[in-house]
């Protein structure tokens, strides 16, 4: 094992940028061929947001949170490649996607960190039905590749589905979920389509895994494994991430031109993939065990970025708010609407700090696991709530954001002098820095980015309903129901056959107390002041 003093070769992100250079995959984009990921200029803002990944982790004042050291290797590697094996890695996860999150509003590399840690878990829960190492063994040395050169993944989960009510094996399109066609002594060839694949362009190999639970006949649709980006018989029918170059009805997306998100739909033409690439393939008894690792993980870390986001709109909210010359402070109305935006954005966190210290070690292996009732609420909060945060910010910026002259006019020489004049509120915030904070709300909540924020907030890692499944299913009601039975005197002892008491506590609330599992430190970050001009640009 190498000391913890060795680490892995992290990139910058203009390392990340060249990387991409050297795939040539086959990628459309509105309907052309890319010819170069990297310079796309319709992918730049995705591109940049997981670059920002890379450029904090060579940052001295975030290395602590952005980095960690993998216990498998001893080396210092990019935290959103690591594998938890803390309450504390949890909380320190989900920190720093809140921290990327804030700048970019989404960074997409955590998907990455949630599929590997639930694919070290289904691999150790198969080695030991089986009793072997192998599936660790194959994992933890791909693990090791992948943070040593300090890739980025994508996540090539959801299938096309066709028919929802009917089974892959069901379908009359075979393709319309991800399937192996041929088995041989090299590896497997895999035929069929993923869809809705975040930042699917421009990551280097994509983590291919089944989206629901399988049965028996499906076991050819039971397939785990890792595809490089530009693997022959991969194309990637993908749409433009933000609005890059795009002149808007009020100007220019003053945050999305800069970072965005796009989404790909693979298609999978006999993709050959060598065995030390596979995961599994047929073993369709583990799958319900890795949709449901990976959806917590994921929801888990969806939490500190929709938590990153919120952040934007209280401070965009905050600044409309003194640029229309109030002190929420000293006005009820705004002072309320800013509390509620700031208490949706931190219950749902909360639920993820819950999450990471009720954290508990996979049966299998030494990965920790977020608790799933925390994730869900969490999750659960974020998706139904994001309407609300944008209603909020709607309210304390007023209908300005919406109704604004197009930039055009500040150069205008006929009304630009007049509209400086008129448009300008508070004396101590010049026109062109309310205007601007205005546009920046607009392209947040009320354009093209508000929508999608939206609809990728709902969705998202799964529906509402997964999620109420998910804590129903989990939820300790069974303890709550003899809770009350032993109040009432009814003497009742405890049925495992009895519908609502299956579900029991253990571990909180309990007669000894609580003890949190791993060393939950969470590492605190150097408060950066300075004068506006130095402050980064939007």
């Amino acid at each position: 094992m190498n000391s913890p003093q060795h680490a892995a070769a992290l990139m910058s992100g203009d390392d990340y940028r060249e990387s991409l250079r050297r795939y040539k995959p086959t990628v459309f984009v509105d309907g052309r061929r890319v010819e170069s990921v990297a310079d796309e200029s319709a992918l730049q803002p995705g591109i940049n947001a997981i670059a920002l990944t890379y450029d904090y982790a060579l940052k001295a004042q975030y290395e602590p949170l952005m980095t960690a050291i993998q216990h498998t290797s001893g080396k210092r590697v990019n935290r959103l490649s690591h594998i938890n094996t803390s309450s504390g890695d949890l909380l320190n996860k989900l920190e720093a996607v809140r921290l990327v999150c804030q700048e970019t509003g989404c960074a997409q590399r955590y998907l990455t960190h949630d599929a590997l840690n639930a694919i070290a878990q289904v691999s150790a829960r198969i080695d030991d039905a089986r009793g072997s190492t192998e599936h660790t063994a194959r994992f933890t040395e791909y693990l090791h590749r992948v943070q040593d050169q300090d890739l980025t993944l994508g996540v090539a989960m959801t299938d096309a589905k066709g028919y929802r009510s009917k089974r892959p094996h069901e379908q009359s399109n075979v393709d319309s979920y991800l399937h192996v066609v041929e088995r041989n002594a090299r590896g497997i060839v895999i035929s069929g389509t993923k869809a809705i694949v975040t930042g699917a362009p421009y990551v280097h190999e994509l983590l291919v895994m089944p989206c629901r639970n399988m049965g028996r006949e499906d076991a050819d649709f039971a397939v785990c494994c890792a595809v490089p980006l530009d693997a022959p018989g991969l194309t990637i029918v993908a749409r433009p991430a933000g609005r890059p170059g795009e002149k808007l009805e009020h100007g220019d997306a003053l945050f999305s031109r800069k970072y965005g998100q796009s989404t790909g739909v693979c298609l999978f033409d006999r993709v050959f993939v060598p065995w030390e690439s596979v995961f599994y393939a047929g073993e369709w008894e583990h799958t319900g065990h890795l949709t449901y690792s990976y959806a917590t993980h994921h929801r888990h870390s969806c939490i500190g970025a929709r938590a990153g986001f919120g952040d934007l709109l209280i401070g965009a909210g905050a600044l409309m708010c003194e640029a229309n010359g109030f002190d929420p402070g000293k006005e009820t109305h705004l002072r309320e609407q800013m509390v509620e935006l700031i208490t949706i954005t931190e219950s749902f966190f909360a639920c993820g700090v819950a999450a990471s210290v009720y954290g508990k070690q996979d049966a299998h292996c030494e990965v920790f696991m977020p608790d799933p009732v925390f994730s869900n609420i969490g999750k659960l909060l974020l998706a139904t709530k994001i309407y609300d945060m944008h209603r909020i910010a709607h309210y304390v910026s007023g209908g300005l954001i919406v109704t604004l002259p197009g930039p055009d006019e500040d150069h205008n020489p006929e009304t630009a002098a007049r509209l400086s004049e008129v448009l300008r509120a508070s004396p101590d915030v010049p026109y062109a820095q309310r205007i601007e904070t205005a546009r920046f709300i607009e392209d947040l909540t009320a354009g093209y980015q508000g929508g999608w924020y939206s609809v990728i907030s709902l969705h998202g890692g799964g529906s509402p309903a997964a999620m109420k499944q998910e804590i129903h299913r989990n939820y300790p009601i069974g303890s709550k129901v003899e809770l009350v039975e032993r109040l009432l005197d009814r003497g009742v002892g405890h049925d495992p056959n009895r519908a609502i008491t299956k579900n029991r506590q253990p571990g909180k609330c309990c007669d000894t107390g609580c003890t949190t599992p791993g060393q939950p430190v969470m590492i605190d970050l150097p408060v950066v002041r300075g004068p506006v001009s130095a402050r980064p640009a939007i």
